[in-house]
């Protein structure tokens, strides 16, 4: 008999590694979430148009009800010595009848090649396993995204599928990848 999931994010899980902590986004954040949000180096794979400050705090509220209603949850990026947010990393798209969710994340461009972001994910991984009792984690991106493909790797998701699809912003068709990591094959 399979484990019941656990899609309670209240009160807010906050983890910790080493070196980061993984937090609610408050009001202080607001300035970074835009910066995440509107950057074009960060948004290059993420088909996504740059948004305005008030359509980042707006899409930020949107997320923290999200959070409230159980639908997703998306943790601020930090150093532990440093409140500053650097990025977020999301467990969303989650289906409680096939045990599963879509991992997203972002980092600020001058933190990207740290190791920051196989830090956080890992993490996120392994609360999903353990807490939310996932049985399977997906990313869909970009397939010219090689350091996220890159990542995904290094943390054991394999590659399930290309495919292409119509969900850029600007009409374009882009080819997207799917990878997956499943509880039994991963090390959490």
């Amino acid at each position: 008999m399979s484990a019941i999931v656990n899609f309670n994010f209240n009160p807010f899980p906050s983890l910790a590694t080493e070196h980061l902590t993984l937090r609610q986004i408050n009001s202080e954040d607001e300035h970074e979430f835009h910066i995440l949000k509107s950057d074009s180096q960060i948004l290059k794979y993420l088909n996504s148009k740059p948004k305005t400050f008030d359509e980042s705090r707006h899409f930020l509220q949107k997320i923290k009800d999200g959070i409230v209603k159980n639908e997703w949850i998306l943790w601020g990026i930090n150093e532990k010595n440093n409140n500053k947010l650097l990025g977020t990393v999301c467990l969303w798209n989650i289906s409680e009848d096939h045990s599963k969710a879509e991992i997203g994340y972002e980092l600020m461009p001058i933190y990207q090649g740290k190791g920051i972001m196989q830090e956080a994910v890992t993490t996120v991984i392994g609360y999903g396993f353990k807490t939310m009792k996932l049985h399977s984690i997906e990313a869909i991106l970009d397939v010219h995204n090689l350091k996220s493909i890159k990542l995904l790797t290094r943390t054991n998701f394999v590659k399930q599928a290309t495919y292409q699809e119509n969900i850029s912003f600007e009409g374009k068709c882009i080819d997207m990848v799917i990878y997956k990591l499943e509880k039994c094959s991963s090390s959490s």
